[in-house]
């Protein structure tokens, strides 16, 4: 007979037996959370999935934790009610902790502790964008050559400036992955995304672009309304354009950066000094849904997929849904790839919240003019540090590997600045040690002093 697992049986059957447990536990079980009862936020995108993992399949309720998850309208709601204590923690932009960290924005302190998904962003063009520059692509076996150079959208850009408008793309949040990626691509082409400074809040100065903000399951009807030109959004509102044939998705995270670690699990910092034994439950119970993700060669993947298309989680078609889930991605009709390198939550070390990533969503900072003067190396390693909590994330993997529940090889190597290598799709090289240098490297954006 195969055991009854706390999974198998009702949730408010799970509830009461719970309770039992927590209430006769022995010496030998983890330390009972301080705050049982928690409200999570996440935002409709496959990277909430390990929040909803965690739910569905009893992890947090393992772990001592009764959870409610709560879809918010968009990253400003997520920042602000995780601020005000609306939110116990939340699915949140890695930029967002940051920023608050670097006096950008809400005062506030914040820290992230799990990373929630690798590349699982794109970006998308309107069928007219799409149209104009396809002709001037390489092109093999019938299909454009991947990644595309923005310097494709060039000719695009000029002709629609040439007729008075500017080219408008979307993006979710000015502290996003989102928006630093598109600038980077953008930027990488030649194509100037334009510069944050005190009196330019939306950062368009000097650009040859225009980028606004639109939540991310907005994106689709925005560009089908004709008011962007194109987005950068998390999956799947890349792939649902290309199912309502209103666009075509042209890159994706992985194109831009090889690992974009795309979100965290973000909390205030007193809560986590408050409620420590909860904070580590916590982690330990989205641990375990990465792991899930991640099994078997994505083998939970279709349960996955039924799970996000319910209307209280990400509520698309499991159509939709299930390309870049289920690993293959389509750019225009009938141009599907293989693309293993995407929605990545647990293999290779794909939760751990890696300092160096942090220090590279603080170069783009200064590269754009959020950071609004020249900052030492030194800086950046310790806003790093103090935001991404990769000691309280070790401290809950190693409970799961002392208790067999995950391999050792979910955790790097103490003084690991990053998981590895990295790729940009300009080439160059970034050391997290020297951000300074790497900032001198890239040829449009701020270096030195106030812009």
């Amino acid at each position: 007979m195969h055991p009854i697992t706390a999974a198998m049986l009702p949730r408010r059957l799970r509830r009461a037996c719970l309770a039992l447990t927590v209430m006769w536990a022995s010496a030998s079980l983890a330390a009972t959370p301080e705050k049982q009862e928690l409200k999570l936020g996440f935002i409709k995108l496959t990277d909430c999935a390990p929040l909803v993992v965690a739910y569905e399949k009893g992890f947090f309720e393992d772990e001592g934790l009764y959870v409610t998850l709560e879809a918010q309208a968009n990253w400003k709601v997520v920042l602000d009610r995780v601020i005000d204590g609306s939110l116990d923690a939340s699915h949140m932009l890695p930029g967002q902790p940051l920023a608050a960290a670097a006096g950008i924005g809400h005062q506030a302190e914040l820290v992230g502790v799990a990373v929630m998904g690798i590349n699982t962003l794109a970006v998308t063009v309107g069928n007219d964008v799409w149209r104009a520059l396809k002709p001037g692509l390489a092109m093999a076996d019938g299909h454009p050559v991947h990644p595309l150079a923005a310097s494709s959208l060039k000719p695009v850009i000029e002709d629609i400036k040439a007729g008075g408008k500017q080219f408008a793309m979307g993006m979710v949040f000015p502290t996003s992955t989102h928006n630093y990626l598109l600038r980077y691509w953008l930027a990488a082409g030649g194509i100037h995304p334009g510069y944050y400074n005190a009196g330019d809040s939306t950062g368009t100065t000097d650009g040859d672009v225009l980028l606004s903000v639109t939540p991310p399951p907005q994106m689709p009807a925005t560009l089908g309304a004709g008011t962007i030109a194109g987005y950068s959004v998390g999956e799947p509102w890349n792939q649902q354009a290309v199912i309502k044939g209103i666009g075509v998705p042209v890159i994706t995270a992985a194109e831009i950066w090889s690992r974009t670690p795309e979100k965290v699990l973000g909390l205030r910092r007193d809560f986590v000094e408050q409620h420590p034994d909860t904070v580590k439950a916590l982690i330990k119970a989205v641990i375990r849904a990465e792991q899930w993700l991640d099994a078997d060669q994505g083998a939970n993947r279709a349960e996955l997929v039924k799970m996000l298309s319910r209307s209280e989680y990400v509520g698309a078609d499991a159509a939709v849904l299930a390309g870049p889930l289920l690993g293959k991605y389509q750019y225009e009709k009938g141009d599907v790839r293989a693309t293993p390198e995407a929605n990545v939550y647990f293999a290779g070390q794909a939760g751990y919240p890696f300092h160096g990533d942090a220090v590279w969503y603080l170069t783009q900072m200064r590269r754009w003019g959020q950071v609004d003067r020249a900052q030492p190396d030194e800086w950046y390693a310790t806003t790093a540090r103090k935001v991404y909590r990769a000691d309280l994330y070790r401290a809950a993997a190693e409970e799961l590997i002392a208790a067999g529940t995950v391999d050792a090889s979910l955790l790097p190597a103490a003084d690991s600045a990053m998981a590895g290598p990295s790729r940009f799709i300009d080439g160059i090289e970034f050391d997290p040690a020297t951000p300074n240098a790497y900032l001198a490297r890239l040829a449009i954006g701020q270096q030195g002093g106030a812009q």
